[in-house]
């Protein structure tokens, strides 16, 4: 059953080709891929624009959001007075489901536990016309790039790893709830033009080498904060030796780099994995345009005209990468592993090996992870440590399962867990290691922050490909090199796997609902885990003065600090539920506390929620101040509602992640950028602060801050608001501005 309707790609190619032609007569010189998607997704013809200034609107093709996400989007989309979605929408079920022994039962508990959130997804996608697919049946992004990718589209997606199907040659970009709503209602998405970095490959994996070394060697490079504001693009010969799935995984991981999205150009492995996910009108449109779903030659000829910065990789010469602790983008190579364990003292010996995620839980994936437990089982060895495997869908699953994969996992002492996340965003419930106890687990997820997988600061999370992490689970030991060392005398050893099933797959529809457009919407007015939204007031003029200081945040303040998933995932539809978890991950610059700062009414100690509801109910607002990349990691856009919910007027921050930066000007909060950097230094723990809210496309803001000893200081903050955005803040936020506009 395809999801997709030839007539309509056909209509999409035409066009692609049509606009383009318009774009190149008006710029006159060759175009990079994402240039051509972008510029083709234009809603105004206004082709002369600068990289990271520019602010573009764009026509989505299409919507996917997860079930955690998507309960805020759905519910601020209700807000907007809309009958139905005019984009193309899915909900993915995937995100709630709590891994603890294994898929059946926890896929059974899941659908009891989270009984009123699903009806209501189910309910409101019915009626406003989304796709729905229900609990186990796939990771939303394993899920799109099987069903609904298509080369030289545009989507957009409420979970950062969206540009997971830029591997199938889409700008598929992860984005907040409320520019989803955007999207779904009919408006043009805004983002600012990125700049480009192209990453041009050389040569072909090999050995132990795999897609997934290529992210991480990128994530070492370029640090988590080097992507942000741009799109990477891959070229080269060695891009073409990928398959369709290996690229996914390297696009997906951009998000770890802070990229905008990554895609490679459309080529023979793309049409191949098309045409064995019953996608081949698709295949057959897009050779029909092959040589625009790529850059055009000039570009690869000369790569540093066309892009901002340039890397090169020689695959030929990359060792498998192994990433962590505590971050995507602390790597070195296998080989160097032993040597950072000892002289960093951290725990040598693995306490569990995982492999999975929407980052590599493709059939290739496991494929070649199996293969290397297939020869390990036939000479007897099991895992030394617990082992657990996460499919990426319920196709995933079944086509596994038919082809022996899952008992060789089983063989080894592997649990085969739900087609979901689970905890590769926190949905662990962990028994055999206590908090508080060091310890190190590897992964082939991509995040590894602290308390990321298990609740546990203490766990050491590092990160690989699944075939080395099989490896890891086999030796049980973090300074295992299964390139040159042996297990109870037996050498590990890798080969060479297909790349799609050589059977094709087992197409298993079952966990997914056509939407009716009729029924209405179903929430319990009692449920402690959904709550109808209420807009938020719009500001006045005062709101901006004397303002208090509620968080400074030292170090890492990621949105996993700002509002962390774990066991907070059930509040994600009660925006006062969830509230109780703002920055209660937040390092507190003034006295290394978590979680916890000083209250100015009362002098005391408490949690950063408990201050800002106080502040509140006594008519203060607040602002939070951030470090370096404020907001780094997920789309949750939780992490800028809440601040909102409760009293917050700005974030002060060095520098800002993208999405968690539109989150904020969309709920209507100023995110402002140090001018100078070191004036972070300035602001104490008893500010008064007042901030000149009568922003100005391009134009500093002045902030005063009045010391406790009666000193004033004015510092400069500077913005990225286009005038557009500006009109968000005025109202209060950016559904405010639509809902006036739709009156």
């Amino acid at each position: 059953m395809p999801f997709l309707n030839p007539d309509q790609i056909q209509e999409f190619y035409l066009d692609y080709i049509k606009k383009l032609q318009v774009v190149k007569e008006k710029l006159h010189r060759p175009l990079t891929y994402a240039e051509k998607i972008l510029f083709t997704h234009f809603a105004k013809a206004e082709f002369t624009v600068q990289r990271s200034k520019s602010s573009i609107p764009l026509q989505v093709d299409r919507v996917a959001m997860q079930d955690a996400t998507a309960q805020m989007a759905i519910l601020q989309f209700m807000l907007t007075g809309k009958r139905s979605v005019a984009v193309p929408t899915t909900v993915h079920c995937d995100h709630l489901i709590t891994a603890k022994v294994g898929a059946t039962k926890d896929l059974e508990e899941a659908n009891i536990q989270n009984k009123e959130v699903y009806q209501f997804l189910k309910s409101s996608a019915n009626k406003y016309g989304l796709g729905f697919w229900k609990p186990g049946s796939g990771i939303i992004h394993q899920v799109i790039l099987e069903n609904y990718a298509v080369p030289g589209q545009l989507m957009i997606g409420t979970d950062s790893h969206t540009p997971n199907a830029g591997g199938l040659g889409m700008v598929a970009i992860g984005a907040g709830g409320a520019e989803a709503m955007d999207a779904m209602a009919g408006l043009s998405w805004t983002v600012t033009m990125p700049k480009l970095i192209g990453i041009q490959l050389k040569g072909t994996l090999n050995g132990w080498t795999s897609p997934k070394d290529v992210i991480l060697k990128v994530a070492e490079i370029l640090t988590v904060k080097g992507g942000t504001g741009c799109i990477i693009e891959y070229f080269g010969e060695g891009a073409r030796t990928i398959s369709a799935t290996g690229k996914a995984t390297i696009t997906n991981m951009g998000a770890e780099v802070g990229a905008t999205t990554s895609l490679f150009p459309y080529d023979q492995h793309t049409a191949a994995y098309l045409q064995a996910t019953q996608r081949d009108f698709v295949a057959k449109a897009a050779d029909s345009v092959k040589e625009e779903l790529q850059a055009d030659p000039e570009v690869e000829q000369n790569p540093l005209r066309f892009f901002d910065d340039v890397i090169i990789i020689d695959l030929d010469q990359l060792e498998p990468q192994i990433v962590g602790p505590h971050t995507p983008d602390l790597s070195r190579s296998l080989s160097a592993l032993k040597d950072d364990v000892h002289k960093n003292h951290w725990p040598v010996q693995l306490s569990a090996a995982l492999i999975g995620s929407c980052t590599n839980s493709s059939y290739e994936d496991m494929s070649r992870a199996a293969a290397v437990a297939r020869k390990a089982a036939a000479q007897g060895l099991k895992a030394k440590v617990p082992f657990m495997v996460t499919p990426g869908s319920q196709q995933i699953f079944a086509t596994m399962k038919r082809d022996g994969l899952l008992d060789v996992f089983e063989k080894i002492g592997g649990v085969v867990l739900a087609n979901a996340c689970g905890p590769c965003i926190g949905q662990w419930n962990r028994q055999d290691v206590p908090k508080g106890v060091r310890n190190s687990i590897i992964t082939s997820y991509n995040r590894n922050f602290k308390k990321r997988n298990d609740n546990n600061a203490e766990t050491h999370a590092f990160i690989s490909s699944p075939e080395i992490v099989t490896a890891f689970a086999l030796a049980g030991r973090l300074d295992f090199n299964p390139i040159l060392d042996t297990i109870d005398g037996v050498k590990l050893e890798i080969s060479a796997v297909d790349q799609l099933p050589s059977q094709g797959f087992v197409f298993d529809l079952s966990g997914y609902e056509e939407p009716t457009g009729r029924g209405e919407v179903i929430v319990d007015q009692h449920s402690e885990r959904l709550a109808l939204l209420q807009p938020f007031a719009p500001w006045k003029e005062k709101d901006f003065s004397e303002l208090w200081l509620l968080v400074k945040a030292k170090g890492k303040c990621t949105t996993d600090h700002i509002s962390p998933a774990g066991k907070w995932l059930e509040y994600r539809g009660h925006l006062d539920r969830i509230s109780d978890n703002m920055f209660s991950g937040a390092v507190n610059a003034f006295s290394d506390q978590i979680g916890e700062g000083k209250n100015l009414l009362t002098g005391t100690e408490e949690g950063f929620s408990s201050i800002a509801r106080a502040y509140q109910k006594n008519d203060k607002g607040w602002i939070a101040v951030g470090d370096v990349n404020y907001g780094e990691g997920s789309s949750r856009e939780h992490a800028a509602m809440e601040p909102r919910y409760l009293g917050c007027r700005a974030v002060l921050a060095k520098s800002f992640a993208r999405i968690a930066e539109t989150n904020l000007k969309k709920q209507g909060i100023l995110p402002l950028w140090f001018n100078v950097e070191s004036d972070y230094d300035k602001i104490l723990e008893a500010d008064i602060i007042d901030i000149d809210s009568d922003a100005k496309v391009n134009e500093l803001v002045y902030v005063t801050l009045t010391h406790a000893d009666g000193a004033v200081e004015v510092i400069q903050t500077k913005h990225t608001f286009s005038a557009e955005q500006l009109e968000w803040f005025k109202y209060g936020s950016a559904l405010n501005w639509l809902r006036e506009r739709s009156s």
